[in-house]
């Protein structure tokens, strides 16, 4: 088979590359607006148009998202991410914790067998925040300090994949949590789930991968519970029954 020359990387796919790169290290985090576009023209060392168009496709594959009026966002860290993102908004509340609960149990499964005594430490200062938050009464911040622990867990596994697919999923997984938290008819033991939460910690501290594996899959499916019930459907006998009680 005969060589073919390949064709030169455009300038515009080398400013995409080093945009991902800048989003998949970390340097422009998820949620933050990522620099205006007079500085990338002047970091980049290239036209505006070069800016716009690198821009313009990572808007198109989801990595970022523009704000009318405000800038540019960081969306997701990868293109995969951003796919992940679009069917978790399709997605209810109760599939997204029970995909919660296969990342959750085997991130505290590896958690147990893979930690360091730094993220033990890391693990009691989030439980501690937990706490404190949830003392706090401020919903929005217990909902936030929920999903820097189990981002801890995720982060103690030592698997890159596994914590960047639970970083993918956190958006979803809060809209979730806000649904259970909010719950009117549920018990504080159950919203709260303290004990439960610190037997994660202590298994995984302990490096017992099966007691950590039962303690988050127990706590999570106290939560699932919440929003599975109103998703049962009547039968047309509890139907008739509800309508004559009424």
């Amino acid at each position: 088979m005969p060589l073919r020359s390949t064709a030169r990387t455009s300038l515009v796919e080398l400013v995409i590359e080093q945009m991902e790169r800048l989003i998949a290290d970390g340097e422009w985090p998820v949620g933050e607006k990522i620099p205006a576009e007079p500085v990338l023209v002047e970091q980049l060392d290239v036209g505006r148009n070069t800016v716009r168009e690198a821009v313009r496709a990572l808007v198109h594959t989801g990595m970022l998202e523009p704000r009318q009026g405000d800038g540019t966002y960081v969306r997701a860290r990868s293109g995969f991410g951003a796919a992940v993102q679009r069917r978790l908004r399709r997605a209810a509340n109760l599939e997204t914790y029970e995909v919660r609960a296969c990342l959750e149990r085997d991130a505290a499964r590896y958690a147990a067998l893979r930690r360091t005594d730094e993220d033990v430490a890391a693990l009691r200062e989030a439980l501690a925040a937990r706490g404190r938050a949830w003392e706090s009464g401020d919903t929005a911040r217990f909902v936030e300090a929920d999903m820097r622990f189990h981002r801890a867990v995720a982060e103690a596994a030592h698997n890159s994949l596994l914590a960047e697919l639970y970083e993918q999923v956190s958006g979803a997984l809060r809209e979730a949590l806000d649904a259970v938290v909010g719950a009117p008819a549920l018990p504080d033991a159950v919203r709260h789930q303290f004990d439960a939460h610190t037997a994660i910690v202590d298994a995984i501290e302990a490096r017992d991968p099966e007691a950590a594996e039962r303690a988050s899959l127990a706590h999570l499916e106290e939560a699932a519970a919440v929003l599975r019930e109103p998703t049962r459907q009547s039968t047309p006998h509890e139907s008739a029954q509800e309508e004559h009680r009424r």
